[in-house]
């Protein structure tokens, strides 16, 4: 199971932490690893850092300094509070290309696994001090969503002030079936003031991880055993998973690699691809964004949108010469991950 606590859920309005909420995650988070092996990915570190530099603006290398400042502070509120129930916590802080080389995320998963086999807690976040301005996460809805599918877990909370996904009257819709046009007619865009993502986030790495075989539930704190409601059902909004057959290396193409560039295809290609056919350079009618042979890159159909990615056999300057001769492989079946 991976957790993931939203900076608002953890920080009060001056954005110090909330003692009293943070508690009551330590001590459902107690409770679930009676059943789970639980990953704690967890926001908070700038918010607890911004106070103490001088006259704070947000701007990317303030945040930076404050990821800094907070994040031995988050730890070792987290450390000294999990220690009450005799839980001793790790610190994993990860960046984008751990995710995206295969070998540095095989390394993680490891780390991680020997960790649980010392009923060791592994709490996440950004490694925001040396994180790439381009190649960073989008935020942690990202990273807590590319932990769940690194580590096949059965179920994925998303804790949030929103307390669930809510209709036009304000209400929690309970469940969710699939994230469709009439699911994201509710969406409301806007983030709270500590956070990053907002919902709209939620809903793409909800997407993505339901897509790959795992349940998310969106829920909030403020009730009583909160997140073990939240997973029967009876509080927040359940997303429902869908079935997977990827093997894991392909659930890796599908969230854990950077894609460089993007082509658009055919429709005829895109229903080849439904069909598990390699992609062929006749069916690909635009680079979008340059590549080099071996790099992934998103896969566009006009009327779907981004349909998936491809590991490409071709550089696009290749491609471009070759994109009316037939049978030419631009992509196998095998390297081809449709969402």
């Amino acid at each position: 199971m991976v957790i993931k606590i939203g900076s608002s859920v953890i920080a009060d309005a001056e954005g110090n932490i909330d003692s009293g909420v943070m508690q009551k995650i330590v001590s459902e988070v107690a409770g679930l690893m009676k059943a789970y092996r639980v990953i704690l990915v967890s926001s908070g570190a700038v918010s607890s850092g911004k106070i103490y530099l001088k006259n704070y603006k947000g701007k990317l290398i303030e945040r930076k300094a404050a990821a800094a400042i907070g994040n031995p502070l988050l730890i070792r509120e987290y450390g000294q509070r999990f220690a009450g129930y005799n839980i001793t916590v790790a610190q994993a802080l990860c960046e984008r290309h751990h995710f995206s080389h295969r070998s540095q995320f095989l390394q993680l998963k490891e780390t991680i696994a020997e960790l649980w086999t010392n009923e060791v807690l592994t709490i996440v976040n950004e490694n925001d001090i040396v994180s790439d301005h381009e190649l960073k996460f989008s935020d942690n809805d990202e990273l807590a969503t590319l932990i769940a599918v690194a580590f096949n877990a059965e179920v994925m909370i998303l804790c949030t002030t929103a307390g669930g996904y809510r209709d036009d009257n304000g209400n929690i819709i309970p469940s969710v079936d699939s994230i469709d046009g009439k699911a994201l007619a509710y969406l409301r865009t806007g983030t709270s003031p500590f956070g990053t993502g907002g919902m709209a986030s939620k809903l793409t790495f909800t997407r993505l991880a339901t897509s790959l075989g795992i349940k998310v539930v969106m829920c909030g704190i403020e009730e009583e055993h909160a997140f073990t409601r939240a997973i029967a059902g009876t509080t927040g909004t359940s997303f429902k998973a869908k079935q997977s057959t990827l093997k894991d290396r392909q659930k890796w193409l599908a969230s854990g690699s950077i894609t460089i560039g993007s082509v658009l295809i055919d429709r005829g290609a895109y229903e080849a691809l439904i069909n598990r056919k390699s992609l062929l350079a006749i069916g690909i009618t635009k680079v979008q964004r340059p590549f080099s042979a071996g790099e992934v890159v998103e896969l566009i159909e006009q009327q779907e949108g981004i349909i998936g990615v491809a590991k490409m056999r071709l550089a696009s300057t290749e491609l471009e010469t070759q994109t009316k001769l037939k049978n030419v492989m631009a992509a196998h079946a095998n390297d081809i991950v449709i969402f």
